[in-house]
Formats: C-alpha cells, sequence, structure tokens
C-alpha cells in the first residue's frame, strides 16, 4: 500500500486481501499506520499458496531499502495505480 504521493510504503500479509485493502481504505483501524499516514492505495501484491511463504515475503520486502521497494512495484505496476478495483477480476 502507498500513499497518493507514493513516498510512504506499507506492506502486510492478509488470507483476505480485497477486505484489507478495503478496511485500509474505509480507516477501520484509525490508529493504524496505513490511516496515520493515508496509505489507501495497492500498489502491489502477490499470492503465495501458504502463509509460511506468504510471510517470508512480506519479511524479506520489509527488509529492504526504499529504493528496493520503488523498484519492486515499478516493476509490476510502473505507473503506480491503484490495483484494488482488479481484484473484482
Amino acid at each position: 500500500m502507498a500513499n497518493s504521493f507514493n513516498t510512504v510504503f506499507y506492506t502486510g500479509v492478509t488470507s483476505d486481501l480485497q477486505g484489507r485493502v478495503w478496511q485500509h481504505k474505509n480507516n477501520e483501524f484509525p490508529k493504524s499506520f496505513t490511516s496515520k499516514y493515508k496509505c489507501y492505495k495497492l500498489v502491489y501484491y502477490t499470492f503465495f499458496p501458504n502463509i509460511e511463504e506468504a510471510i517470508d515475503e512480506e519479511k524479506r520486502i520489509k527488509r529492504g531499502s526504499r529504493q528496493q521497494k520503488i523498484d519492486l512495484v515499478a516493476s509490476e505496476n510502473p505507473n503506480w495505480v491503484d490495483l484494488y478495483d482488479e481484484l473484482d477480476s
């Protein structure tokens, strides 16, 4: 998730991506990081066959530098569009 200026990033894991992004976008948790920094745009996601692999990838991304996060998003979503609507497809 990113803010509207693509300057703040949030990385997380969920078994319900569409529902979790909806929660972020609707400030369901007003004291959360995404609410505080207005990270309402889904700019990157990937699916894994099991939660252990997903958590490993989350940790890898979080350990990475800011530039590595930017490069990851740009490689899959070069226009930094909000991918939330494509989750219905």
